[in-house]
């Protein structure tokens, strides 16, 4: 998984710090030590928290070979958005098996 996104509210100096959702790798994620939530009345998929704070998690991470590509903040939340070059196995990997990302080829017959 090249890029990674992480977030917290209001305090930068503390946890906690959101560093996934449920399909984020759990090998990284126990690196982070993070845990899988899912809070109550959240309709939305589980996320993966730990309660370093945000500088810690980007340390952890840049640790990993992972680069700052963007930061936002959206009132009282900031986002960092991260990204890794993937390693020689990992483009060998890819290259093997079809692209997930790939858009559909859509053959059209007749008039549109």
């Amino acid at each position: 998984m090249p890029y990674v996104i992480i977030s917290t509210q209001v305090r930068l100096d503390i946890g906690p710090t959101v560093v996934g959702d449920e399909w984020s790798d759990p090998e990284l994620m126990e690196y982070l030590d993070a845990a899988l939530i899912k809070q109550l009345g959240n309709n939305y998929s589980a996320q993966w928290r730990t309660n370093d704070a945000p500088r810690v998690v980007l340390e952890k991470l840049e640790l990993r070979g992972y680069k700052l590509a963007a930061m936002a903040g959206v009132g009282q939340t900031c986002i960092w958005t991260l990204h890794k070059e993937p390693s020689l196995k990992e483009k060998a990997l890819s290259s093997s098996s079809s692209d997930a990302f790939e858009s559909p080829k859509i053959e059209y017959k007749g008039d549109l």
